[in-house]
């Protein structure tokens, strides 16, 4: 079996067993049940929704997964081990209810920041950076600091950042939060190819909609329980009553379906209407006619392709983990982009230099005040001793 995912023989990832969390006041008495008895598996290649209004443990149950918090009781898993364990987390990506980013690094430096806590080598870093800032739509912002992006491009780094390592399972905690309806639908797209590689994804969301569009499987939280748990399709379909969809007839035509339908309903009540399209479809299809009549935007553009390394072959993956295997004192040719990255170093360093010089030339004058002191002083002294010679020269006469 690969050794990065660890699943158990019947292809489980995630494993719940009567899990719960009290959280507890100063006096260790019970303050907020937020997860009761709650129990469920989710398996490999599959996207699983955690559905709920606020409150109702979502985001409770996620730090669980995450070994951010630990259960008050029962049994949690993730590929076979304790979701505390470093070999756990490493394979593991994760996009935060709120996008907490330092807002002093660049675009470009956060994702290099988060790539180096997983130790993957600085040519790779830059390579998986430039393709997923292009995956977002955020190339073009790869220089500014993040303190200065909106609410939603801050999330979409967010995002970048939890597909660094490119995870055997991604926890997205309200992934959708903040973003435009493009960036929702790129979200989608990214959970659909994500599953055709076998990945697992772990949604948790109150907006029903995004949870529809690519959930596998789901479950209801209310009060901390399990309220339903089932796939889309048993959950959503209403039996007891049919849809026809037909292309568009002409009135004799519709009469006699009308009539044709009277006879067979004895007179119940029936309706017909036209298909609509969704709100976001309509969206979609404005900002896309936009695109190709090329109109300049200041805000975020639609992002590109897929990042490469998400959607790479296993010959890839393997190449790469050989490449992590290597020791660090192998000798290596530099290539160009490494050169490009050591001459834009030792052009900070100068730049540094230069702005170390230029404070201590202003540090400079602050010592001559001293110095100008003391030379009145002593000037000060020899006129005193001056007046004090003539005046006693003055009394002897």
């Amino acid at each position: 079996m690969d050794e990065t995912v660890e699943e158990k023989n019947d292809g489980t990832i995630v494993e719940a067993a009567g899990l719960s969390k009290v959280f507890r006041d100063f006096w260790n008495r019970p303050k907020a049940n937020a997860v009761d008895d709650i129990s469920f598996k989710v398996g490999s290649g599959e996207v699983f929704g955690i559905l709920g209004p606020n409150g109702s443990g979502k985001s409770t149950t996620v730090k669980m997964l995450l070994g951010l918090l630990y259960p008050t009781a029962g049994l949690i898993s993730v590929f076979g081990r304790d979701p505390r364990d470093t070999k756990t987390k490493r394979r593991v990506g994760y996009l935060p209810e709120e996008s907490y980013l330092y807002k002093y690094l660049t675009a470009a430096e956060t994702l290099d920041f988060y790539g180096a806590l997983f130790n993957l080598p600085r040519g790779e870093r830059k390579r998986r950076t430039e393709q997923l800032l292009e995956m977002v739509g955020l190339a073009h912002a790869k220089r500014r600091p993040i303190g200065e992006f909106s609410k939603g491009m801050a999330r979409r780094i967010g995002l970048a950042q939890a597909m660094i390592n490119d995870p055997d399972l991604l926890i997205l905690d309200e992934p959708t939060s903040g973003l435009d309806p493009i960036g929702c639908k790129e979200v989608k797209n990214l959970v659909r190819l994500l599953k055709e590689r076998g990945k697992t994804v772990v949604v948790c969301s109150h907006l029903l909609s995004d949870i529809e569009d690519i959930c596998d499987r789901v479950v209801i939280l209310y009060g901390g329980k399990i309220r339903a748990e089932g796939t889309l399709n048993e959950l959503l379909t209403v039996s007891d009553t049919n849809t026809i969809t037909t292309p568009a007839l002409s009135p004799k035509e519709m009469e006699k379906v009308l009539a044709s339908l009277r006879k067979l309903l004895h007179g119940e009540g029936f309706e017909i209407g036209h298909p609509k399209r969704t709100l976001e479809e309509f969206f979609l299809e404005v900002v896309e006619q936009a695109k190709n009549e090329r109109v300049e935007t200041s805000g975020v553009v639609a992002g590109g392709e897929i990042a490469e390394y998400l959607a790479g072959t296993a010959e890839e993956k393997k190449k790469l983990l050989a490449d992590l295997a290597k020791p660090a004192n192998d000798s290596t040719v530099e290539t160009e982009e490494e050169e490009e990255e050591k001459a834009e170093e030792k052009d900070s360093e100068r730049k540094l230099e230069k702005l170390t010089g230029a404070a201590e030339a202003k540090r400079a004058p602050d010592a001559d005040p001293a110095e100008k002191s003391k030379a009145d002083l002593e000037k000060a002294n020899e006129k005193l001793e001056k007046l004090l010679t003539a005046k006693t020269g003055t009394e002897k006469k």
